[in-house]
């Protein structure tokens, strides 16, 4: 049985969504499909950090004038972060600067923490970030050690949920808008809890109506590409 040939016009414009392994940047992404497709405009819908996974918009040709489209819409995150333990970059990018006692941490302490960050919320972005600050990326310059100051913006997080807890790691799913730092909410959730939180793994599963299921790896939208030449 023939397998139905794949059919794309990049120069008119494809929607491209791609499942983002771990550890490579969105540029890296970026680079290697255009390298399959040839010398023809692509760009991103929305940065991952190297250190998180999922979905990934990527669009071609005519297509890229629909990125900001792409990037105001909805996006929805499952992670784990750990408390009592916090990093510089709010992640595992950085070593463990600071530790503290969780025995009195119960379960019901998370979940009712939870609560307070539903809704339009001021988030402070993490400085090491892509945010561009003076014309330079922040992460560069916070990786250099400079004293960096950044102001809240406005959120909105629609849906904050527990799936589960085996201390120090707490498991969640997160619905949010456009702007919103995970990082960032955890190290605001760790505050709160007055023990602190880093983020161990994040994957963004939605944005907007496109869904990671609907993804292909790196290697499997290569393979169609070739397929479809």
């Amino acid at each position: 049985m023939s397998l139905t040939k794949p059919e794309f016009n990049f120069e008119e414009g494809e929607v491209l969504l791609i499942d983002k392994p771990y550890e490579w940047s969105s540029f890296d992404v970026v680079k290697k499909i255009r390298n399959a497709i040839g010398f023809i405009k692509i760009g991103h819908a929305g940065t991952l950090d190297p250190l998180a996974t999922g979905l990934l918009i990527l669009c071609t040709g005519k297509m890229t004038k629909r990125i900001n489209e792409f990037q105001d819409m909805e996006k929805e995150y499952e992670g784990e972060l750990i408390i009592g333990k916090t990093t510089p970059s709010f992640d595992l990018e950085t070593e463990i600067i600071n530790e503290k006692d969780i025995t009195k941490i119960s379960e019901e302490d998370i979940k009712a923490t939870v609560s307070k960050f539903i809704g339009k919320i001021m988030q402070v972005p993490p400085v090491y970030s892509a945010v561009k600050l003076g014309g330079k990326r922040m992460y560069k310059r916070a990786r250099r050690g400079e004293d960096i100051k950044l102001e809240a913006k406005e959120i909105h997080i629609k849906d904050f949920i527990i799936t589960s807890i085996e201390l120090p790691a707490v498991r969640f799913r997160v619905v949010c808008s456009k702007g919103t730092y995970i990082r960032s909410l955890v190290r605001d959730f760790g505050e709160a809890l007055q023990v602190g939180a880093y983020m161990s793994s994040l994957k963004r599963t939605r944005i907007g109506h496109f869904h990671i299921n609907d993804s292909d790896s790196i290697e499997g939208m290569i393979q169609k590409i070739i397929a479809g030449k």
